[in-house]
């Protein structure tokens, strides 16, 4: 039953990148492809029926963890309070500019509001790459599993090239995004910038994958079938922005990115918060989860959950689907 929860929170966090994902990519790139107040206008309008609900993975998946693996639960959210407050204070005010930005009819306003809402994203998406780069290099644990670093030391060279990784690979997200969704002049430079990003997104994957195997001197072979499937995908995105199929470019990044995942549960597995010390064990899925009984009462009502949920999200996506006009 743990490998079961642990498979069932990665699903979550995978779900939450794909689908979150594609609205911080899209604000992060909105100041490059959106230069009149009607196009960054347009931009917002395109995630705006979806940026909430996409949250809910990320809140599902928090809840999840307390319930099925209280143990690295406490240790993470006292680990990374600090972070966790700016993500909390970040997410904020990316929700507030979405909501606020129309009740200002001032111009002024209006580009104080777009540069909260592109500032505060691009940030939640190097906050998210740090936190994810800490994981997969170890945190430091003492024997009891309690944190015993600094909010200083979680800024260490591994986990910001993670971070700056992130913001690459989500912004090509929000470009095959913003090019499936949208139609105008913004929708045409999104175009034209994918490419770029794609460049510079294999450029620093292929230096985490270095610096991930150093890390972990080089004790990852099990797990080398997964870059080809990462690989694969990766050209697919090129293949696809390159001849014009708008559908297939969206798809080949999701598909991207859930490989990106896979390989970082891979990378974790069996620990949820691996220690820094390599001597000392780390928070496994076997040391953290509640008894039997209590672990098959939180699965059974997690699953029910994430069905409603699908359910749910897959009704409004399909309610809510066609391009809107940027800019015209």
């Amino acid at each position: 039953m743990s490998i079961a929860a642990f498979v069932l929170i990665g699903f979550m966090l995978t779900m939450y990148v794909l689908l979150d994902g594609y609205d911080l990519g899209v604000a992060a790139i909105t100041p490059f492809v959106a230069r009149t107040e009607r196009e960054r206008e347009g931009s917002m309008r395109a995630i705006g029926p979806f940026w909430n609900g996409n949250e809910v993975w990320l809140i599902a998946a928090g809840a999840a963890l307390f319930a099925l693996f209280p143990k690295a639960y406490a240790s993470s959210f006292s680990g990374f309070y600090l972070p966790l407050i700016i993500v909390l204070w970040l997410l904020m005010g990316r929700g507030v500019a979405m909501e606020l930005r129309s009740h200002f009819p001032s111009e002024i306003w209006h580009t104080f509001w777009d540069a909260c809402f592109a500032i505060s994203s691009a940030l939640l998406i190097l906050l998210f790459g740090v936190a994810l780069g800490n994981l997969l290099h170890g945190v430091p644990l003492d024997a009891q599993g309690y944190f015993t670093g600094t909010f200083a030391r979680l800024l260490n060279p591994y986990a910001l090239l993670v971070g700056l990784f992130t913001v690459t690979a989500l912004a090509l997200h929000g470009c095959t995004f913003l090019v499936m969704r949208t139609s105008g002049p913004a929708t045409e430079r999104a175009r034209r910038l994918a490419p770029r990003v794609w460049f510079a997104a294999l450029l620093l994957y292929a230096l985490v994958s270095l610096a991930t195997l150093i890390a972990h001197r080089f004790e990852l072979s099990w797990t080398a079938a997964i870059p080809v499937l990462t690989l694969a995908a990766f050209a697919w995105i090129y293949a696809a922005v390159r001849g014009g199929r708008e559908r297939a470019a969206f798809m080949a990044s999701s598909a991207w990115l859930a490989t990106l995942m896979l390989q970082a549960a891979a990378t974790m597995y069996p620990y949820l918060l691996p220690n820094l010390n390599r001597s000392i064990p780390g928070i496994s899925i076997f040391d953290a989860a509640p008894s039997p009984t209590a672990l098959a009462s939180a699965l059974t009502v997690t699953i029910a959950g994430l069905i409603a949920v699908l359910i749910y999200g897959s009704y409004v996506t399909r309610r809510l689907a066609g391009k809107v006009s940027v800019g015209e």
